[in-house]
């Protein structure tokens, strides 16, 4: 059966001025899957998360060459709408990061400016559902006008969610989303993640491999600006093709 490839990378390189960031890139990314990046600090994983919905393009001197597509279209063509291509591919950063607003309108924010709701009921559906899609609704359902900030970590990265949720993207691009939380906190986020991705495609960066080998239905591992390996995830774990990519896992370097 032939796989619905969602993100197709063919010979990419990006550059921050003369620094060669990432090294011709070969990488097909289907739909309906988690596909984690690994590698150690500085190993362009995060640059190339940045690259799929061109974060990047904010950074003086940033470019790039090969093709980078979605759905068949290149990311980096003249003519996209890069407003439309950040809406549809939702981010998720390392450390939460609410806005100073109430939860219901840290939620509601991204429907207005999108223009993305009817009249006030419309809005609250929304919100709700979008809530409960990211597993807080239960949690918050009673505090809807209190500041985000008076939310754990944990509650806050899944708002976080929510509000990524709640625009509707179809793909979910994670940067260590765990990495500031509490096991628990941690825990629950990644059962939200394997719940999600019946309905999204999610790319997420991890400093943890368990958490790639708990997660990821494929893991690409890194390696100054290249991709070392890239398998399905309980085969790259288990028997890896490249000595490296061994090494890596068994914590012999990295």
């Amino acid at each position: 059966m032939s796989e619905n490839i969602r993100i197709q990378v063919s010979n990419f390189n990006a550059y921050y001025g003369d620094k060669h960031a990432l090294k011709n890139l070969n990488i097909d990314i289907p739909g309906n899957m988690i596909v984690a990046m690994i590698g150690p600090s500085g190993c362009g994983k995060s640059t190339f998360l940045r690259s799929i919905n061109r974060m990047n393009d904010l950074i003086d001197g940033f470019h790039v060459d090969g093709a980078m597509k979605i759905d068949g279209h290149d990311v980096y063509d003249k003519d996209i709408d890069v407003t439309k291509l950040r809406r549809n591919t939702g981010m998720v950063f390392q450390k939460p990061n609410p806005f100073p607003k109430s939860i219901f309108d840290n939620i509601a924010y991204g429907l207005k400016i999108n223009k993305m709701c009817g009249n006030q009921k419309d809005l609250e559906e929304k919100v709700e559902k979008s809530l409960i899609e990211a597993g807080l609704w239960e949690e918050v359902k009673d505090d809807l006008d209190k500041s985000a900030f008076e939310l754990s970590g944990g509650q806050q990265q899944r708002l976080c969610i929510a509000r990524a949720l709640v625009i509707k993207p179809e793909i979910i691009l994670m940067d260590e989303p765990t990495a500031s939380l509490d096991p628990i906190s941690t825990s629950k986020i990644e059962e939200l993640i394997q719940v999600l991705k019946s309905e999204y495609t999610i790319v997420i960066v991890t400093h943890n491999m368990q958490q790639a080998a708990r997660v990821a239905d494929r893991t690409a591992f890194f390696m100054l600006g290249e991709i070392i390996e890239y398998d399905v995830t309980s085969k790259m774990f288990t028997k890896p093709e490249k000595k490296m990519t061994e090494d890596y896992i068994t914590g012999r370097f990295g």
